[in-house]
């Protein structure tokens, strides 16, 4: 196999040996969360060389027993090579989809939450529907799925649930399947058997660590001093005790008086800017998840990316890659690939 600079095997590499040069170092695990990072990060790149010798190992295993049937003109393995190269071509793909998925997001766990349209029990049971259809996606792909909530719809189906899928690049996957989803049936639930049109939608977000890390760097902290002020008499504080900080980068600014040392309240005062710190970085958190999930669609006709039609005829159409499948019930046992893999190779971000 030529891939090996496609998929930067050396590059690779060269990363794992300098990521394993700083873990042996002695000081390595003083700063823990930053320490459990670059171990996640060497588990992946050593998955990723693994993953593409494997491949190699198995295109030459094929090579060697092809030249075997030919020189021994032994017709019986030919089939075994042809399947060998098909199953071979699928995983490389699936390698190179892999590669597309470097945004800095895309390694992470997904949240799935899924709202039923307007429509009352149709659109509740479409949306238990869809329920189930990424729930058997993320099994048959090794993804741990968790229900987080789940409430049901007033008498079938769901009106909404929310799903935590855990495993590498779940996000990168999954974000593809963000917005509305239409299907046209007929409905079971009509005693006239007349066709419906229903409409559920569903949100992905990544999963983002709540832990954050505050390094304070002490050359950004203005010092200053001063008296404390007090009520006088002979408890008045004669010396300059009390301690204000302030952040430049940030222009957060603390200050304690409390303490009768001032080194006491140098102390107790970056206990106070590291608490609000962290809060501004939590905040920081919470308005880039938001700006990653956007803002979302009417749960409407119009809006829809993907349609599902049951009937007149069968089929399942993305409506921004104009991928498309006639075998509708592959897709709602979990067959998705084929329109995730056109949503990842389209190059499209939102």
């Amino acid at each position: 196999m030529q891939y090996g600079g496609l998929f930067d095997v050396a590059g690779k590499e060269e990363k794992i040996a300098e990521l394993e040069a700083m873990i042996g170092d002695a000081s390595f695990w003083d700063e823990p969360v930053g320490a459990q990072k670059i171990m996640q990060e060497l588990t992946a790149l050593k998955d990723d060389v693994n993953q593409y010798n494997s491949l190699s190992e198995r295109y030459s295993d094929i090579k060697v027993l092809w030249q075997l049937g030919m020189d021994e003109q032994e017709e019986s393995v030919y089939p075994e090579v042809v399947a060998g190269m098909e199953k071979l071509r699928q995983d490389v793909e699936h390698l190179e989809l892999n590669l597309m998925l470097s945004g800095p997001y895309d390694a992470n766990n997904a949240i799935l939450t899924l709202h039923a349209g307007a429509g009352g029990t149709e659109a509740q049971d479409w949306a238990q529907m869809l329920l189930r259809m990424y729930m058997r996606w993320a099994e048959k792909n090794g993804f741990k799925v968790e229900t987080l909530d789940f409430l049901d719809g007033d008498e079938a189906g769901v009106k909404s649930a929310t799903l935590l899928v855990s495993g590498k690049n779940a996000y990168g996957y999954l974000k593809a399947e963000k917005g509305v989803h239409r299907l046209v049936r007929i409905s079971p639930f009509d005693s006239n058997a007349r066709r419906h049109t229903s409409f559920a939608a569903l949100d992905v977000m990544p999963d983002i660590e709540d832990t954050v890390e505050v390094v304070i760097n002490m050359e950004d902290v203005r010092v200053d001093t001063y008296r404390a002020s007090g009520a006088g008499g002979q408890h008045i504080n004669k010396t300059d005790s009390a301690v204000r900080m302030t952040h430049l980068p940030t222009g957060v600014v603390v200050q304690c008086q409390s303490e009768r040392s001032q080194i006491q309240n140098r102390e107790q005062c970056l206990r106070l800017l590291r608490a609000k710190l962290f809060k501004l970085e939590q905040q920081k958190q919470q308005d880039k998840i938001s700006e990653i999930g956007g803002e979302y669609q009417a749960i409407e006709w119009g809006s829809q990316i993907r349609s599902y039609v049951f009937h007149p005829y069968s089929m399942v159409k993305d409506h921004r890659t104009n991928a498309e499948t006639g075998n509708v019930q592959a897709v709602m046992d979990g067959g998705l690939d084929l329109f995730i893999e056109a949503y990842l190779k389209s190059g499209i971000t939102g």
